[in-house]
């Protein structure tokens, strides 16, 4: 590396070209291994395990977002010394990627039926590795610093043993079991849903209002549906015990209409008294809480459709018709029969599919669960006695809290080929079940060798759950990373899956490990389009990340989406704004560019910052050293917006907009001494900036690292720069604050007039005390410079001129002689708006310190702080007054 330490600003093109400098910089930050966790045995760890994308296509802007805020927390703790670890992996996916894969199975006119399991799994496994690899590539092109060598997937050996471990651990222990229970159907994908992954929309739909006849004739109950179709497994009616309209019914029979079974009316406290009639018709194997009465009360079970949502033998003369088809008929005929009292229009939720987007059937099937409530309860203890999860923003510990109490036993069985397939067998004589490891296990515990495995997988989620522990070698204790990687120190997800993923990693590491997964949580919100529409297929306002990589750079992308938010909130997602980023990104360059012009063979040797320094030197070192402070502060507490705004002002405003124009004095200047300082504070300043801006910017920030006088292989491993007491320098920002006044004061009156910077203009300056006039006599060089003056005064006896434009800063009254440059009846006008200006603001401060409330709860500093701005307001009011006194002679 001592080659790249002495290239020259000769090699450092005229514009920067964000392609080449990924496409050098990844593979070298690859290949030389700085990417690997396990180089600093004596340093701190630090862990963030990748939430898995689906191995089921391309990444989306969200995952970019989500993927770069880990990846500045990792760069930012690995430059701080940890031994900073980022897993990488991605998911099987089931439904998702078994649904991909049938699809184009689809489209070659073959379906996994005509391959057979097997030879569908291969299929499977050959889009596995094709898009793991595209995902790789992916990660690449964002530029994200994941350890490759730690790789995993949840259908890894490893990881598979561990999901057969936590089964089987479950099932020992009475928390996994098998039964018949309503659970939620995808008629598309064939296969059973758990309830976060059904999606509720509002669709407008109709209420059915049906007459059931009691077989003694002496009258009749009405009921409502919004689904007629299930009334053919209707296996009683359900009225409030203490419903004075229907005491007299209860126990008697009512015979239900078309089919013409009868069915009891039945007394429940379910059933509420004021809702609707009162009654309600129950379908225990077509609706969840009808299924649960239906146990209460031993009602038989009637399936009417079967799993493709086709009315089957039990539907009678309407077998064989799709659920939607069989609904217009059945309306047909209660209409014709009378039983039809009216229809109503009715706007309701209805559960779809979030895999196929069918809605999705309440259906009765046999079917693996875990018993949530012990699992749930100890997450939940936990998390209230202070030994849980720190959720940033914590409003959303709520979120999780009202999850994890109110959950219901948990569906972890999918009709699928495609994933962990249960671990469990059957005996093909006796039928009895055995839960093991293994099949060889399995006839040791059963004494059979007639086993047949269940055909079905596990929920992806199942195995999710366990992706912070299992990946670092689980259920062996023994395993190193386990034992120095766990529990991780943050996840960073989206608020949309707390109660998929997050709760259920909370209470498997629980369970499993004794400790929570992570340390904190933090949550992010959706990238939306800039209208604030969530993306979407129909939409059609999706953005691709590598499509704004190609225009604009992944810096760009990865700094706009990362500072564009705050922890929770939602991110719209504008094009202008990537383009601001990349012109940040190009002043960076333009302004290394400029300076490495001027340290033309400096080494990093040469760089001494000791030693009597100038006020822009001594300034820009303490303004670097405060942000510094800050940005840790803020990425600390996980506030990226906050920390853009101030890498952003701090580069354009500081650095470019004034440091570098007052360094250009002694960089042109004949004092060689005072240009070394220069070059040394200007080459020290953009080392630390770029240290600063690697996190969120990595490949700007190595390439002009890599050109400056530097120490070391790569700015990935250059430690961070801390915050040093030494530097704090608080007299050079009030000199830098007075110096900039007077400058833009200058500026704005030449705007006013339209005098152009290229025109020398005469200046006065009248300071109003010794301190002030010491300041402008040590920086007279740099007045004159920024004003362009041909002729220059300062003195605290100046004596005023008669005719001149004049402006008030603090500290200072300054004069620009008219000699012809202005009408002076326009001059006084802009004095009086002046004037206007300052009377707004010093009454707006009376007004605040005349106010009791503010001035008895306010702290004193901050008083302090409002009679020090209203003694300087009017101050400035006097000398604006004085002024356009003299002006009118």
């Amino acid at each position: 590396m001592e080659e790249k330490q002495t290239q020259s600003q000769t090699q450092m093109p005229t514009t920067y070209d964000p392609k080449a400098a990924e496409q050098k910089w990844y593979p070298y930050w690859k290949e030389g291994g700085y990417f690997e966790a396990g180089k600093r045995p004596d340093a701190k760890p630090y862990t963030i395990v990748i939430p898995p994308p689906n191995v089921t296509g391309m990444l989306h802007i969200g995952h970019a977002l989500d993927f770069t805020l880990q990846d500045i927390l990792i760069r930012f703790k690995r430059m701080q010394g940890y031994d900073a670890l980022w897993l990488p992996g991605s998911d099987h996916a089931g439904i998702a990627t078994q649904a991909k894969v049938e699809q184009k199975l689809r489209e070659e006119g073959v379906t996994r039926y005509d391959l057979g399991r097997e030879k569908f799994l291969e299929k499977v496994w050959e889009w596995k590795e094709l898009y793991a690899g595209t995902i790789r590539d992916q990660w690449s092109k964002i530029g994200l610093s994941l350890d490759y060598s730690r790789e995993r997937f949840t259908m890894d050996e490893g990881l598979s043993d561990a999901v057969r471990q936590v089964f089987v651990k479950l099932y020992e222990k009475g928390l996994i079991y098998r039964g018949k229970r309503i659970i939620n159907w995808d008629p598309a994908a064939r296969t059973a849903l758990s309830d976060i992954e059904v999606e509720y929309k509002e669709v407008n739909g109709h209420l059915y209002h049906l007459e059931y006849p009691l077989k003694d004739g002496s009258g009749s109950i009405t009921v409502a549906t919004t689904r007629p179709e299930t009334m053919l497994g209707d296996t009683a009616v359900a009225v409030h015990p203490e419903d004075e309209r229907y005491k007299d019914m209860i126990g008697k029979t009512l015979v239900l209409p078309i089919v013409g079974r009868e069915i009891p009316v039945i007394a429940d406290e379910y059933v509420e008294k004021e809702f609707g009639s009162g009654a309600v018709k129950i379908t225990p194997a077509h609706d969840p809480n009808d299924f649960e009465m239906g146990l209460r009360h031993n009602l038989p079970q009637i399936t009417v459709m079967d799993e493709s949502g086709t009315m089957n033998e039990f539907a009678g003369r309407y077998e064989g018709l799709d659920r939607s088809e069989c609904r217009k008929q059945i309306v047909n005929d209660l209409k014709e029969s009378g039983v039809l009292v009216r229809i109503e229009d009715h706007v309701h939720q209805v559960g779809h599919s979030e895999r196929s987007g069918a809605v999705v059937e309440p259906y009765l099937s046999t079917q693996w669960f875990v018993k949530m409530q012990p699992l749930a309860e100890a997450a939940v203890e936990a998390q209230k006695s202070g030994k849980g999860v720190n959720f940033v923003p914590e409003r959303f510990e709520r979120t999780y809290l009202y999850w994890m109490e109110n959950v219901r036993d948990w569906c972890i069985s999918r009709q699928l080929w495609w994933g962990h397939r249960i671990p469990a067998w059957y005996s093909e004589s006796t039928g009895e079940v055995v839960v093991a490891m293994n099949e060889e296990e399995a006839r040791a515990k059963l004494g059979k060798d007639d086993l047949r495995q269940d055909e079905d997988v596990l929920d992806t989620w199942f195995s999710s759950a366990l992706w912070p522990f299992s990946t670092m070698g689980w259920p062996n204790e023994d395993s190193e990373d386990l034992k120095r990687y766990y529990p991780t120190s943050v996840l960073v997800t989206g608020y949309d899956i707390i109660p998929f993923w997050v709760s259920r990693m909370i209470f498997q590491g629980l369970e499993f490990t004794g400790q929570m997964p992570f340390k904190d949580t933090l949550i992010h919100g959706l990238v939306r389009d800039s209208e604030g529409r969530k993306m979407s297929k129909s939409l059609g306002n999706g953005i691709d990340p590598l499509e704004v990589i190609e225009k604009y750079g992944a810096d760009a992308m990865r700094y706009m989406i990362s500072t564009g938010s705050t922890p929770g909130q939602d991110l719209r997602f504008r094009w202008e704004r990537v383009e601001q980023a990349r012109n940040f990104a190009n002043k960076i360059w333009n302004a290394s560019r400029f300076a490495l012009m001027n340290l033309e063979g400096f080494t990093a040797a040469d760089i001494d910052i000791s030693g009597e320094l100038g006020t822009a030197d001594r300034w820009i070192l303490h303004r670097l050293n405060e942000t510094s402070r800050d940005i840790t502060r803020l990425i600390d507490a996980y506030e990226f917006g906050e920390t853009g705004r101030l890498l952003y002002n701090f580069i354009w405003d500081d650095l470019c907009d004034w440091y570098i124009e007052f360094a250009k004095l002694s960089l042109y200047g004949e004092d060689q001494a005072a240009k070394k300082k220069t070059q040394s504070v200007l080459a020290y300043v953009l080392d630390r900036t770029m240290r600063l801006i690697h996190p969120f910017m990595p490949f700007i920030s190595e390439e002009i690292w890599q050109h400056l006088p530097h120490e070391g292989e790569t700015i990935m491993l250059a430690s961070w720069p801390a915050y040093d007491p030494a530097f704090e320098n608080p007299e050079s920002v009030a000199e830098m604050n007075l110096l900039m006044d007077v400058i833009r004061a200058v500026r704005n009156i030449r705007a006013e007039v339209n005098v152009p910077m290229s025109k020398k203009v005469e200046l006065l300056l009248k300071p109003v005390n010794e301190q002030i006039a010491g300041i402008i006599d040590r920086n007279a060089d740099y007045i004159r410079r920024f004003c362009n003056t041909s002729e220059y005064q300062s003195s605290l006896e100046l004596a005023t001129p008669e005719k001149a434009m004049t402006a008030v800063v603090t500290g200072v009254e300054l004069y620009l002689p008219l000699a012809g440059l202005i009408d002076i009846a326009q001059e006084i006008a802009r004095l009086e708006k002046e004037i206007q200006h300052l009377n707004s603001e010093v009454e707006r401060v009376e007004k605040k310190l005349n106010n009791p409330g503010f001035v008895s709860k306010a702290p004193e500093k901050v008083i302090e702080e409002e009679r020090a701005k209203l003694a300087d307001y009017s101050d400035k009011r006097s000398k604006v007054i004085a002024r356009i006194e003299e002006l009118r002679g």
